[in-house]
């Protein structure tokens, strides 16, 4: 049996000024579901994200959020959410268990000393309590982060793009720390830039510009879009790439290593162009399936930057396949002191 909904909207619009940022966005998430945005920057992933829990209010809009209206309860819907931002933004100058101490405060955890001490334990904190977090390392950064976000025990945790500039091993420790939360029942939203990270999520979505274009779990994404690949190889690849975006049945060409990865949706025709191409030429091409990034870049060709594109220009239709600072941020704390506004 599915889990319930944690996050059920529809409509959902938001603009800044004459900048439509998110238009008419719908979106279920389940209790328990670790759900990845991917788009370019600037697409309007952290602002769907915050309007998805109450932390923003939309211009218009419905739809519920761990039970509440994201519009009429927002301040009930802020304190079950741990928000962990993508610049470290607690203090340089104290401890790792002096800023969760404080942070503790904030959110008026009941048994703070010993919510923090079992909150050390359970990120592996212990050994390093008494170190300065200006003198952590981004990985240990990270870490203290998420520590904070978990204090109060939130259901709902929002992470955008948390391993940035964050070594291999650190982001595998972090993401096994992210699915341990998800099987104890606490929804995860995640934005990121990483595909090994968004196949690690259950299901994605992709922003582009404000507007969601695809949904599902990372094969619905691909499969969703009907891409045909074939891979290039060989030793006189340098400028080939160009001279294929111009020819017909060419929709993507990017480069993988040493290789070359050209797609298109009509199989027959791209096959085609390619082997007349080839020919002769001493590359080799196979074919091979489609991975998420193929679609990730086939689908960031479409994109229209709003602050370039020309007016009246909007990205394609949508394709469903469901089946470090000293101190917070302030957009983070409420009147009561609390994160979430």
């Amino acid at each position: 049996m599915d889990a319930p909904l944690a996050i059920d909207v529809s409509g959902l619009n938001k603009h800044f000024g004459n900048r439509h940022v998110v238009k008419n966005l719908a979106l279920q998430v389940r209790e328990g579901e670790i759900f990845g945005f991917l788009g370019p920057n600037g697409s309007g992933k952290t602002t769907s994200i915050r309007l998805l829990c109450g932390l923003l209010t939309p211009d218009n809009g419905q739809g519920m959020c761990l039970g509440l209206d994201v519009i009429k309860d927002s301040a009930r819907i802020k304190p079950q959410v741990g928000y962990m931002t993508q610049r470290f933004s607690l203090w340089d100058d104290l401890s790792i268990e002096e800023n969760l101490d404080f942070v503790a405060r904030m959110f008026g955890v009941t048994d703070r000393r010993q919510t923090v001490t079992h909150t050390l334990e359970e990120l592996g904190l212990t050994s390093r309590r008494r170190q300065l977090a200006g003198a952590l390392s981004g990985g240990w950064k990270q870490r203290l982060a998420l520590a904070s976000c978990l204090l109060h025990r939130p259901k709902l945790l929002l992470l955008d793009e948390p391993t940035a500039g964050v070594d291999p091993k650190a982001r595998r420790d972090f993401w096994e720390e992210i699915h341990r939360l998800s099987a104890s029942g606490v929804t995860v939203l995640v934005s990121t830039h990483y595909m090994d990270e968004a196949e690690r999520c259950h299901r994605l979505a992709y922003i582009s510009y404000g507007q969601l274009l695809a949904s599902g779990t990372a094969e619905e994404v691909v499969s969703s879009l009907h891409l045909n690949t074939w891979e290039i190889s060989g030793h006189k690849l340098h400028g080939l790439a160009g001279k294929l975006r111009q020819l017909p049945g060419i929709e993507m060409v990017a480069s993988f290593g040493a290789t070359l990865h050209v797609s298109g949706r009509n199989a027959e025709l791209l096959q085609d162009i390619l082997e007349r191409t080839l020919a002769g030429s001493g590359l080799h091409m196979r074919p091979i399936p489609p991975s998420l990034e193929d679609a990730f870049i086939h689908l960031m060709q479409d994109d229209q930057d709003q602050y370039g594109s020309p007016p009246g220009n909007s990205p394609p239709p949508r394709r469903s396949c469901e089946g470090g600072g000293n101190r917070l941020d302030s957009r983070l704390r409420g009147n009561d002191g609390r994160y979430g506004e």
